[in-house]
């Protein structure tokens, strides 16, 4: 998905050190922002990554949560090809169908309970369009922030279908990294975890998980307690490295259903600016040159019918940093 936001804020994000110790389950709570995606009758979306308070979540940089929408009322998903760099798009759906189209050739549709991930690398183009046979369109879309000696890596496209895990009162589908006896094939550039978990009304799950990750559960339905804390749907709830286990639980008379993210603290500063992940204000800036020119770098993406995105305006002068809290 891009980011086309009017006027994207050029956000600096490093990594911090947490800590470690008998802190590390308190749970920060990171509310979202909307986020309309343009035109009329647009998509908004929630984000909770990146934020003033927390840009980061291992190498996961950007987390939106859309629907459920009626694509009768909002029109659905249209996004013409956009570029990105340095990074890695991971779409998952919970209802609906989006039609997948990139600068590779790939010709994919994402659905729910199957893992689309694209790598940028150099420089990679691609389109999202929600398919007619979408009523109800609701997912999240997340990016991954390539670590320096790999942000320039060659474009590349995987498509899995993780198995569910059972365990009483809980399905666990884990697409990336592992969790609950689950293995994720799909080859990740720093330690990750992704997983979609539904719990059973009022049900509890103890998960044991890898203490040198840092964790955040975004709540797409019900009321979960994380580690004692209460999170309300849209929210996402921050756990620092340090501990083993995080224990769920549904407080709702109906299922609930959460996205579990983790990954070891990213240790690299990188600068985030519409679609592009770079080191440097110049680098952002000769990004949107070649995407404006139509250089080679990202490619042509074949069977959209329309043209691609044009890149917002640069600020004049680089905007102050940000940076995160500990």
């Amino acid at each position: 998905m891009s980011d086309v936001e009017t006027s994207p804020e050029e956000v600096r994000c490093g990594a911090v050190d947490d800590g470690e110790g008998p802190d590390a389950t308190r749970v920060e709570v990171l509310t979202p922002r909307d986020v309309p995606l343009g035109g009329p009758r647009a998509m908004t979306v929630r984000r909770t990554l990146p934020q003033r308070t927390r840009t980061l979540i291992g190498a996961w940089c950007f987390v939106d949560h859309y629907g459920p929408d009626d694509v009768a009322l909002t029109g659905g998903m249209d996004v013409a090809p956009h570029p990105h760099t340095g990074l890695q798009t991971v779409s998952w759906l919970f209802s609906g169908e989006i039609e997948h189209r990139d600068s590779l050739g790939s010709h994919a549709m994402v659905r729910p309970g199957e893992l689309n991930l694209m790598t940028g690398g150099h420089g990679i183009s691609h389109s999202e369009v929600s398919t007619p046979r979408t009523t109800v369109l609701h997912g999240v879309q997340l990016w991954v922030a390539l670590p320096d000696e790999h942000r320039h890596t060659a474009r590349d496209f995987r498509h899995h279908v993780p198995e569910p895990v059972r365990t009483d009162g809980a399905d666990v589908r884990v697409f990336l990294g592992r969790l609950a006896g689950a293995v994720s094939p799909v080859p990740t550039f720093t330690p990750l975890l992704g997983a979609e978990i539904t719990l059973a009304p009022h049900a509890s799950l103890t998960l044991t998980v890898d203490p040198h990750f840092e964790h955040g559960l975004l709540v797409d339905r019900g009321d979960v307690r994380l580690a004692g804390t209460l999170l309300r749907p849209a929210e996402l709830g921050y756990v620092r490295p340090g501990t083993g286990t995080l224990t769920l639980r549904n407080e709702s008379d109906e299922p609930a259903r959460a996205v579990l993210l983790g990954g070891t603290p990213f240790d690299e500063e990188i600068i985030m600016w519409w679609n592009f992940i770079g080191r440097s204000h110049d680098e952002i800036l000769q990004a949107r040159e070649d995407w404006m020119k139509g250089t080679t770098r990202f490619g042509e993406v074949r069977g959209y019918e329309g043209a691609p995105l044009p890149a917002p305006e640069l600020p004049n002068a680089p905007l102050k940093p940000r940076g995160r809290t500990r």
